[in-house]
This record gives structure tokens, sequence and C-alpha cells, in this order.
């Protein structure tokens, strides 16, 4: 009976919870953005109607508004999609990770026709279990951060490996790339919402990313680290379950 009891409540606390999410998400989406919007347009009619009788300084100061109030959407928008990521319901299937992760290179390479990049994916890899939409996302998410952090090498090289560990019977992905990498001692951040390691100048990016691709993880059963050291590239590791034959 106390066992009946303590679910009851853990049950009653989650609906609870989601509840307080579907809350959030409202208030970011409707009332946060309404204001939002209201700020953008204002500043870009003063921007069109009197921007050219204004000084150049104050013209600066219009251009920072909008710029600023166009980044704050972007930043709602990420925390709208890890909150979604939070009570999005899964349907989780067997998935063989070589055609998903085939098909997301060959979409990256179409994107980046400009970029040199090795790729070094195995013939054969195993089947894990996943929800499709979820799995999509992550993967697309950290290939295309190494895409990203490898820019600046005149032939990068992005190393994909996955095999099943017998000491946990859990499916390991690792993704080696040959990029900027990261500071070692900032670990900590790299998967925390709108964290960067690096300047914008350097990348662009919200820092987004691996915060929303741990969250899919988990979601899905999985977890991911990483380790790296300043230019000398990132080793991602990423663990699911694997499918039941």
């Amino acid at each position: 009976m106390a066992d009946a009891q303590r679910i009851e409540r853990l049950e009653a606390e989650l609906a609870g919870l989601r509840a307080e999410m579907q809350d959030f998400s409202y208030t970011v989406s409707h009332d946060l953005r309404a204001s939002l919007r209201h700020i953008l347009s204002y500043a870009q009619l003063v921007q069109e109607d009197a921007g050219p009788l204004l000084p150049p300084e104050a013209q600066g100061f219009l251009h920072t508004i909008s710029d600023s109030a166009k980044h704050m959407g972007l930043l709602m928008d990420g925390l709208m999609e890890l909150s979604r990521l939070g009570t999005v319901a899964l349907q989780t299937a067997a998935l063989p990770l070589q055609p998903v992760l085939q098909d997301l290179v060959t979409e990256l390479q179409m994107q980046h026709p400009q970029r040199v990049i090795e790729w070094r994916l195995p013939a054969d890899m195993p089947v894990v279990l996943a929800d499709a939409q979820l799995l999509r996302a992550a993967l697309h998410a950290v290939l295309d951060n190494a895409v990203k952090f490898t820019a600046q090498r005149p032939v990068a090289c992005i190393a994909l490996r996955a095999w099943i560990d017998p000491a946990d019977g859990l499916v390991h992905i690792e993704l080696q790339d040959d990029g900027a990498g990261f500071n070692p001692a900032l670990q900590a951040k790299l998967f925390r919402p709108f964290q960067r390691l690096h300047t914008t100048r350097q990348f662009p990016g919200l820092g987004m990313g691996l915060a929303l691709t741990r969250k899919m993880l988990e979601r899905m059963g999985g977890k991911v680290w990483a380790d790296a050291a300043m230019d000398a590239g990132c080793r991602l590791h990423m663990v699911l379950p694997v499918a039941p034959d």
C-alpha cells in the first residue's frame, strides 16, 4: 500500500511539473514575444522614418536595439525547444545508425560545398533503441558542431565509430574532429544552455546545440560527454540503449 501511495504521489508531482512547464512555455511564446515584437517593430519604424535625420551615434543605438531584440527572439526559441523536449511523447523503435549518419553527412556536405572535409564512417554500426526524430536531431547537432569548429582547417577530418560495449550492454558512439577544441577547464559549462566556450566572432551560434543534444539523449535513456584540448580537436562520446534482438 505504501508503494502505491508513493507512486501516486510521484505521478501527481510529475503532472504538476508538466503543468508548470506548459505555463512557462505559454508565457514565453505569447506574453514575452508580444513585448519583444513591439520593441523590434517600433525600432524599425524609427529607423525607416527618422533614421537618416539622426546623428550616426543614435543610428548605432537603433541598430543595437534591433539586433538585440532579434537575438533575444533566438534565445526564446532555444528555451522553447528545451522545454518542449521535456514533455514531447517518445516513439522508440529499433533504428540502424549507419543510414541515419550517412544521410546527415550528405546533407551537411551539400550545405557546405566550399568545405573540404574528410568523413570517416564505418560501414557497419549497431542498431539503437531510440526515437527517430530525436535521434536525427541529436546527431545532426553534434555533426553540425564538428563542421563548424573545424572551419579554420583547410582540410578537416571528422571520424565516427560506434560499438556495443559488453561492460554495460549499451551502444557507444564516438565523434572525433580535428577542430578548435576547447579549454578543458571550462568543460563543466559545455552542456549548459547558452554557454559558449568561444567568442561569436570565432564561431557563430547561441550555445544551445549541446544542451539540446544532452536533453534529447537523456529522454531516450542515453547520455553524452566530451573531452578536448585547445586547438587540438574534440572527442564527443554518446551512449544509447541497444535495440533488442
